[in-house]
Order: C-alpha cells, then structure tokens, then sequence
C-alpha cells in the first residue's frame, strides 16, 4: 500500500470515527470554487478536517463518543485571521483617544509602555485580548509587542494559534534598556520557542523604517532568514514617515527597504497606506504580503490604503485590527465591515471591494499572509479544523439573502457562538472552555486603576 492509499484508507476511518462533528448550518468552505454547502455536517478527528458532507451525502448520525456542535440556523466558516496585532495592548483600551498618531504614539503610548508594561501585566492583558478574539471569532493572530515569553504564555493557556513577535525598536523599550541588545533578544526570544508548539510560531517585529536603523533592519532581516521565519513591519503608515525615509535616505520607504534585501516573500508589512504604483508593483514582484488595518488608520487619520489597487495587483492582502488603544476593538467582523465601505468612499465605488474579497482577506488571504494557506483558511478535508459558527438566527441577520453579505454588512463578533481551533473547542454556546473571563477581567480593571497618563 503506496502512501496516498495509507492516507486515503486513514481518512476513511476516520469519517467513521470523528472526535468532533459539527452538525447542519450552512457551510461557507471558502474554498476556491466551491458553493455553500447547506445543512452541511463537517467532520474533525485528532484536529484535522475530515470530510464536508451535504444533506445527501450524510450516513448515520454521529457516534456516542462524538462530540457535536449543534449548527442549526448557524454560519460555519473558517476561523479569522487577526493578521496585524498587539495583544497587551488592550491595557490601554481608550486610554488615549483623539490625538493625531504621532502625539498619540510619543507623547502618550510610549511613555505609557514604559512605565506600566512588565511580564505580569502584559500576560493579563494578552489574556484579556485572547479572550475578546475568541469571543469574536478569531481563531489565528500575529502579534508583535513586548515581553512576548508571556503573550506566548498567554495565546498558548486559550489555545489560539500565532505567529508572536518580539518587537525590536532603536530606542530604551520595555524588557529591553539597551537598544544596542535589541536583535540579541529578539533572536534569543525565537530559540526559546521554535518548535514549543505546533500552534505558536516565533518571530520578529521591527517598529518601522523610520525607528529602527539600516543596522537594525538588515539584521532583523538575517535573523528572520536564518530560522526561515516572517518578519512584520510597519509600513508607509502616515505621509510624515514616508517623508522622513525620502529625507534620510533619498528613497520612498518600499525602495529603501528594497535597497537593503527586505521586500522580498518574508515580508509581512502592515499599514501600507502612503504607497505609489511604482511601490506596489515591487512589493508584488517581490512577493511582500500585506495587512490592511482600516479601523486603527482611520482613528489615527493616518490616511485610506489603496487596498483595491492592491487586490487588483495581485497582493496578498490581509486584514488586521491593530492594537486596542487605537481601534479600540479587536473584532474582525468590525473590520471586515469597514474594510469594505471605506474602500467604497475611498474608491467612490460601490463594487471594487465587495463582501467576498474582504472575507478573503479575513480567512484564506489572512491565512496566506503568515504563510498558514496549506494548514487553515479555507475548509477542506486535510486541513487544520480553526471553525467558527455563526448564530444566525438573530434579528439583525434575518433574513439572510447572501451570506457573505450577512458576514460582511450585518454580523458582528457576538453573534459568533461556538470557536473550534487545531480541533479543539474554544468557546461552545458562548461559554468559554479555555479561560476564566471573570477572573481575567478583574485583573485587568486592578492594573488599569493603576495606569495614568
């Protein structure tokens, strides 16, 4: 028996013998191609997908040692990909609103990083944000920050799968005094945790090209080659950074970062707003992926990206929600709702980045963007069971003509009732299994009393 007849027989057996079966609902598979699937029952065993059936395709119901998920009026889709974020950061929820990003960042989040930030409080509050994802049906994040041993504590206790970052920046930072050790912890942060988890992958994160030093970045970029490892960035985030790069350097900052080896496939920038067509052109020859973070732009007024030129390229666009302190939500469904329309104002066109695209750039595209596209994204036999279901059955999703629409324009992250990740249930019924919410909020409401500015 050849290895496909071995994989081939397994799956078969294991159609039989699911540990998970989610049962009716319509299924969304995201798959290239492929229409929903009504009353569908997909079925998971030892964390992979096994089998997508349709009402005739369904045998005998489910085992009594099968677990079911209950999809009746329900949406099952891929889990979201949160591809741009900083967990902690959810400590400073609100604590600065208003303020133009560079006063903002400088005059208010820096200092207050710099003050409050240490192992514990920064593992409450990646709780606290791994909470609120799954709450609202994320199921993957990359992450960047600092003090990242404990954002791995934390994503790993819910039972999230990451790409987590160390932040690398040229100045003092929280956990690292001296910026001349900045790529020393970063590089010391990755050997401690590649191969930790089959979920948490490792990695690093430089600030930007206006805060981190050619040194810096084309060590970052080393580093990250050598353990074949993403690197994220912020790019092109206000006009005033894009300035400063052409100043310093006589370059705009997609040509600068190409002139030191950086855009290239490894390349996870983020932002990406300030970019002429020259700038998209080489990221696309070049392979970059991209996260769009509309929400956080819009907040900061850092300026629209011209996300459906990007598509219309060819990138590879995700969709993240940047941080709490300047979005001030991590729901994706929030996201992919403005994602949408601000292109529509942006573009002054009402079909240039319709529901399915931004779905993509949640789920599939989100998935690419990390380099996850073979593991999760879209729902398919082989692949990773990352499931979110959608209670549909409420008066703002009645009634439900187009569900990608309903996704998109209509649903929001509490009507997402049951997260299964790696084929593990995170959250059933709207009741978590991983985390204690209660305790997780009062230890948070403890280091915010603290906290001022």
């Amino acid at each position: 028996m050849n290895s496909e007849d071995i994989t081939g027989h397994l799956m078969n057996a294991h159609k039989k013998n699911p540990d998970l079966v989610i049962e009716g609902g319509l299924v969304l598979t995201m798959a290239e191609g492929q229409a929903p699937v009504s009353n569908g029952r997909v079925l998971i065993k030892h964390g992979i997908i096994t089998d997508i059936q349709s009402r005739k395709e369904k045998g005998e119901g489910p085992g009594l040692q099968t677990e079911v998920i209950d999809a009746k009026d329900a949406i099952v889709m891929p889990g979201l990909v949160n591809a741009h974020t900083h967990a902690a950061m959810t400590l400073f929820r609100g604590l600065a609103d208003d303020l133009p990003l560079k006063q903002w960042l400088f005059e208010k989040i820096f200092p207050a990083e710099a003050k409050y930030l240490n192992p514990d409080t920064v593992y409450w509050g990646s709780l606290l944000a791994c909470l609120e994802m799954i709450a609202s049906g994320t199921t993957c994040i990359a992450d960047g920050y600092f003090f990242q041993d404990e954002t791995v504590r934390a994503v790993h206790e819910a039972g999230l799968r990451g790409l987590i970052a160390q932040g690398v920046i040229d100045f003092p930072a929280p956990g690292v005094p001296d910026p001349k050790k900045n790529l020393e912890v970063a590089r010391e942060f990755i050997e401690r945790w590649l191969g930790f988890s089959a979920l948490i992958t490792p990695g690093m994160f430089c600030h930007s090209p206006v805060t981190c030093s050619e040194q810096t970045l084309k060590g970052a970029w080393e580093i990250s080659r050598r353990f074949d490892l993403p690197l994220q960035i912020h790019l092109s985030e206000t006009s005033d950074e894009v300035n400063e790069v052409i100043r310093k350097t006589g370059k705009r900052p997609v040509f600068y970062l190409d002139r030191l080896g950086l855009i290239d496939k490894g390349l996870i920038a983020a932002h990406a707003i300030h970019l002429d067509e020259r700038e998209i052109s080489c990221i696309f020859e070049k392979g970059v992926k991209i996260v769009h973070v509309p929400e956080s732009n819009m907040k900061l007024c850092a300026g629209p990206a011209p996300v459906r030129d990007m598509v219309n390229a060819g990138l590879t666009v995700g969709l993240g929600t940047d941080g709490c302190s300047s979005n001030n939500n991590l729901d994706l469904f929030c996201e992919m709702d403005t994602a949408a329309k601000l292109s529509k104002v942006y573009d002054l066109d009402p079909v240039g980045l319709d529901a399915n695209t931004v779905i993509k750039m949640a789920t599939c595209w989100g998935a690419s963007v990390l380099g996850l596209e073979k593991e999760i994204g879209t729902l398919e036999p082989g692949k990773r069971a990352d499931i979110i279901v959608v209670d549909t059955h409420q008066p703002h999703l009645c009634p439900v003509y187009d569900p990608l629409s309903a996704i998109v324009y209509s649903a929001n992250g509490a009507d997402v009732k049951d997260v299964i990740v790696n084929g593990k249930v995170l959250m059933k019924n709207r009741e978590f299994t991983t985390l204690d919410p209660v305790e997780i909020m009062e230890k948070v409401k403890a280091i915010s009393s603290k906290i001022s500015i």
